[in-house]
């Protein structure tokens, strides 16, 4: 899974927060592969004393969904400095086949300002990775857009996962939509990426609901994997 946001020319570049707006939660979602139901997935944020630790688990479980790669754990250990969302342990169990498990872990060196991941991954994405003060992992800038986005804002973030680095960059629509949620629907705002290319990701945000509505990713024009939120519930 890919990783899993103007107005008046308002650009907000990973906007520091205190600790305090995070809210644990556990939260369930209906998982769609290319237009079809295909699974469950879960997302959970949890607090560890002074560190907090969020995950997305993707289960396939229909038709070729687990063929596919639709089997996925991420989960990212975090703390809060200055603000910002800074990852120190970052892992991604991918079920490739029945018997077999892809694994790739990473550690986020702060004294030293230096990621290194290792695993299964190709060499080229083992060496270590210069860190930057608001570098984030897929997750995490999952979280910081629901803290950041406000109708027609510009996002931008910095994407330091899996050995790669890159600029995500968002854009907010200028108003929420109404986007259903079982028997509920919510007013939600989208936020998409713009600079992706040919993979699309958007994500849609709710006021007072701590993870997003739903989650699509699309590629060459067409919905590959699609989270819906099917309830959540805050934790202790």
């Amino acid at each position: 899974m890919r990783p899993i946001l103007l107005l008046a020319g308002l650009l907000i570049t990973a906007s520091p927060v205190g600790a305090a707006e995070l809210r644990p939660f556990v939260a369930t979602y209906d998982a769609w592969y290319q237009g079809k139901a295909a699974g469950a997935a879960t997302m959970r944020l949890t607090s560890q004393g002074a560190q907090w630790d969020v995950e997305l688990d993707i289960r396939g479980n229909r038709g070729f969904a687990g063929i596919l790669g639709l089997n996925l754990t991420q989960n990212t250990v975090f703390d809060v400095v200055d603000g910002l969302y800074r990852p120190l342990q970052q892992a991604t169990v991918r079920k490739a086949a029945v018997f077999f498990n892809r694994r790739v872990t990473g550690l986020y060196d702060w004294s030293r300002n230096v990621a290194q991941w290792s695993g299964d991954l190709k060499a080229s994405r083992k060496q270590p990775v210069a860190l930057q003060s608001g570098d984030m992992s897929a997750l995490l800038i999952n979280l910081a857009v629901i803290r950041d986005a406000v109708p027609g804002a510009s996002l931008r973030y910095r994407f330091v996962d899996g050995g790669r680095v890159r600029e995500y960059q968002y854009q907010a629509e200028p108003a929420p939509e109404i986007v259903p949620v079982g028997e509920m629907s919510y007013s939600a705002l989208r936020v998409s990426r713009t600079n992706g290319g040919n993979d699309e990701m958007i994500i849609w945000v709710a006021d007072g609901v701590p993870t997003p509505v739903r989650i699509l990713q699309r590629e060459d024009g067409e919905d590959a994997i699609d989270l819906r939120l099917v309830e959540y519930q805050g934790v202790q």
